[in-house]
């Protein structure tokens, strides 16, 4: 095993859950030379086609907050902002029209999610605060360190914490409703890196350690268990294999990449897996009817074969640069970086075709595409930012 195998991407280490064990702490030791000031740099910005494709820039706003944002969520006709001091806003998407604002007056850990009227965090503290609009409605302690961003859905809010346990709660009032436990859970090494979270139809689908699960959303019973990814090696890190969000998702076909290890897609009407192969990578994945996007641990950015997970094209044009995960927009792919830019590649070829600047501080979010083609981005200094690509 190589020792790139232990050492991702700068700021990645400190994803590692506090462990942990001492071996485990040891084997990662050795990173800082590798991603010191020594650091090989970013690669220069590529080279654009004579007429690149020219994102246009719809509106923007800068959310007041202390600390960068956490993270945003597309919500209906609603673009939901959470500041790390523990500020909100959702915005229409038409025009950047705050709709509401609430603050919690704490700072976030685990990010938001909502549904444009009720929106949901997890403090530094642990805590649980769920709002509707610019009104409190409940708060509870949680039992484990939450990183992934919690779910609202269907009048409930939905929980995945470290140690791989599901928890599901009234929206409205707070209550109890059930809690999921899976096995693994015991494992001395877990990933700080927001993990799967997502719902299909009336599941909740869920990345359980290198496994993803379908549970019901009633009753958090399994529907199905599939493994993405299997665990090799002689010790913790090595065997660390947690699924990463975002998953993508294209009709029933579900795409998620377990970290560092392999990326796979399954069918989640069926419950049935349809590939699995190996590759390194920390950011979540796209899907289209075609293909699956995704970026590997030395930000290369690649597409496989929908079908049968053949790589039909690899492009090195934005190495080092610490990449998102990208987003399908048409004919095109987009992903942003840590310098504040979002490039535009030909989903085909992979030939870069496009960029714009934000604010020249890292895209903090996930990009999320509206109906329509607009894309919606936060970024680390508060800037909140809706793209469009020329029709």
């Amino acid at each position: 095993m190589s020792l790139t195998r232990f050492c991702p991407k700068p700021g990645v280490r400190r994803l590692l859950a506090g462990v942990l064990s001492l071996a485990a702490a040891g084997l990662l030791a050795g990173c800082g030379s590798l991603f010191g000031s020594s650091a090989p740099k970013p690669a220069p910005l590529p080279t654009l086609p004579a007429q690149p494709v020219q994102l246009q820039l719809l509106w923007r706003d800068d959310l007041p907050s202390r600390r960068s944002p956490s993270q945003a969520v597309l919500a209906g006709d609603r673009y939901v902002v959470a500041g790390g001091d523990g500020r909100l806003a959702a915005y229409a998407l038409a025009d950047g029209r705050v709709l509401w604002r609430a603050h919690v007056r704490q700072e976030l850990g685990a990010s938001l999610g909502s549904d444009g009227l009720v929106a949901a965090v997890v403090t530094l503290d642990n805590e649980l605060i769920v709002v509707r609009e610019d009104r409190e409605l409940w708060r509870t302690r949680l039992g484990s360190r939450v990183v992934t961003a919690p779910l609202v859905a269907g009048e409930r809010v939905f929980v995945l914490t470290v140690d791989r346990q599901v928890l599901a709660f009234d929206a409205l009032n707070g209550r109890a409703l059930w809690t999921q436990q899976r096995a693994g859970a015991g494992e001395p090494l877990t990933l700080l890196k927001p993990g799967v979270l997502r719902a299909h139809r009336n599941l909740l689908v869920v990345g359980l350690g290198p496994r993803l699960v379908a549970l019901d959303s009633l009753d958090g019973s399994v529907r199905w268990d599939l493994p993405l990814a299997a665990p090799r090696g002689t010790n913790e890190v090595e065997r660390l294999a947690d699924l990463v969000g975002p998953a993508g998702r294209e009709g029933k076909v579900i795409c998620a990449r377990a970290f560092q290890s392999a990326l796979g897609c399954v069918d989640a009407d069926a419950g049935r897996l349809l590939w699995s192969k190996s590759g390194s990578g920390e950011e979540g994945t796209a899907v289209d009817a075609e293909q699956v996007y995704s970026v590997d641990a030395n930000d290369r950015l690649m597409a496989w074969k929908r079908s049968g997970g053949e790589v039909r094209w690899s492009s090195e044009s934005l190495l080092r640069r610490q990449l998102t995960a990208p987003v399908v927009v048409g004919r095109h792919l987009l992903v942003g970086d840590a310098q504040g830019y979002v490039h535009v590649f030909d989903r085909d070829s992979g030939q870069p075709v496009g960029r714009i600047a934000t604010d020249g501080s890292a895209v903090d979010s996930p990009l999320s595409v509206a109906p329509g083609g607009t894309v919606l981005l936060s970024t680390r200094r508060g800037g909140v930012f809706a793209l469009r690509l020329p029709r």
